[in-house]
């Protein structure tokens, strides 16, 4: 092997990075089960520990709550005192966290256990934060961090359907062991290929200003999950929260302004490189992530104005293609961005899932299994494979360098907030227009909310600075 092959082969530290990439992408696997693979076991869950439904949907929201709660703050924790250091945390915990769920005698127990679990939600940012710390070559990095970034979609469907047959044959508590299992392997391989790294300043936490944006983040959370409600919601609650969260991020942004060494410098919250991409982030999963995840499953089940498929293959017809040509696609949109760049791939990814978007309103009106799977390829291609990725990417290319793990971190909070806030939109718009026009026209108003939603993000986007240029 030549000195040039050697050089491409191996990092900075003489470690292969295609053995990091294992490391990074076992990591990944740990936060990726947890996310997705429970969903077909819920049933499962709700019979085996004796409580209902919306108990057992209550551990999804504390898990995915939490997910959002520790993203804002460990990517920075990891730049302070070392990310490989707080990567094996998160999976220590991560693998207790599916430990006492496995255990659990009763649905209090399990929702310890997923908010536990929860402390794995920034394993992907704090991943791309350490493969771009050792690969800074901007054309090899993109096509990278594609790779890892994909699975972030879902491993191809795949880790739903073992869940389903895990928890109908073992029950749920073996997919909460095969998570443990999944966490202890990639605490082996980040312990034996990855390597410490820091920011270039690594001052003491600002633990006052991880308080108050937390407070303030999860307050607006909770809005979104009360607005999802609609009808029924507490508009006294959300006036509230509505509240505690404007005051708490004033409080946060008075201490940010006077700390020594804040967690987030207001002068990099003011700059477009923050709140361009993070509006981006949130006006893009307000405006697909619904549709995907919700819109088009119950129009595939709806025996009157959808297709009529049952429970038990509609996932077949629509998530599945889309994980599936996501996870394919991601290394392509990966080697695109290495060519034309991160902003010009994401505008075309959000431009394709606009189309993808209105395409939905012909699948509403016009319902079919093959209508459903085009759009679900669609956006596979566009949105999980391109804009998504895209999205991830920019947080880390536009991070300053004293302060790499602040934006990746608030972008994983925009993209929780946008699910939550795109149910929350989408579905007013589909019960608005059911009520008025019937179901058919209310299944289209919210695919042409998504669309809205998506061109909003599209012009966002153009204010979205190069890395080059980030300080605007």
């Amino acid at each position: 092997m030549t000195e040039t092959n050697e050089t491409k082969m191996l990092d900075s530290g003489g470690k292969s990075v295609v053995a990091l990439m294992t490391a990074l992408m076992a990591a990944i696997f740990a936060f990726q089960l947890n996310a997705s693979m429970l969903s077909p076991a819920l049933t499962t869950m709700q019979n085996e520990l004796n409580t209902t439904a919306a108990q057992i949907g209550l551990t999804q929201t504390v898990f995915f709550t939490s997910c959002a709660l520790f993203s804002l703050f460990l990517p920075r924790l990891g730049d302070l005192i070392g990310r490989k250091k707080v990567l094996l945390g998160i999976l220590v915990l991560t693998g207790v966290g599916c430990a006492i769920s496995a255990l659990a005698v009763n649905v209090t127990m399990l929702m310890i256990g997923r908010v536990v679990q929860g402390v794995a939600g920034p394993i992907v940012p704090m991943a791309l934060i350490m493969l771009h710390a050792k690969v800074t070559e901007d054309a090899k990095y993109a096509k990278l961090m594609a790779i890892l970034t994909a699975v972030n979609g879902g491993i191809g469907g795949v880790d739903a359907i073992l869940g389903g047959w895990l928890a109908g044959t073992f029950g749920f508590r073996s997919v909460f062991w095969v998570m443990v299992g999944v966490a202890v392997l990639a605490i082996v391989l980040v312990l034996g290929f990855a390597e410490e790294s820091t920011a270039k300043e690594t001052p003491k936490m600002d633990w006052g200003g991880v308080v108050t944006l937390g407070v303030a983040f999860l307050a607006a959370y909770m809005v979104t999950q009360e607005i999802q409600k609609l009808g029924e919601a507490n508009w006294a609650l959300i006036g509230g929260e509505v509240v505690v969260a404007a005051v708490f991020f004033v409080i946060f942004w008075q201490i940010e302004k006077r700390h020594k060494d804040p967690m987030i410098p207001t002068k990099y919250m003011k700059q477009r490189r923050t709140w361009g991409l993070l509006l981006t982030t949130l006006l893009t999963m307000t405006g697909v992530f619904a549709i995907m995840n919700g819109v088009v499953p119950a129009l595939a089940q709806d025996a009157e104005a959808g297709a009529g498929m049952s429970a038990s293959i509609v996932s077949f017809a629509t998530l599945t293609p889309y994980a599936l040509v996501g996870l394919a696609f991601g290394p392509v949109a990966g080697l695109l961005a290495s060519r034309f760049g991160y902003h010009n791939v994401l505008r075309a990814g959000l431009l394709v899932s606009i189309v993808g978007a209105l395409f939905g309103v012909y699948v509403s009106n016009a319902p079919s299994v093959w209508a459903m799977v085009v759009m679900s390829v669609g956006l596979g291609v566009s949105y999980a494979g391109t804009a998504n990725i895209m999205l991830n990417g920019l947080g880390v290319v536009l991070s300053p360098e004293d302060n790499p793990g602040y934006l990746p971190g608030l972008n994983s909070g925009a993209f929780n907030l946008g699910a939550g806030l795109s149910f929350a939109v989408l579905y007013a718009f589909l019960n608005a227009f059911t009520a008025s026009g019937g179901a058919t026209a209310g299944y289209a108003a919210s695919m042409v909310a998504g669309a809205a939603m998506l061109v909003l993000a599209l012009l966002v986007s153009f204010l979205v600075p190069k890395a080059d240029k980030a300080e605007g």
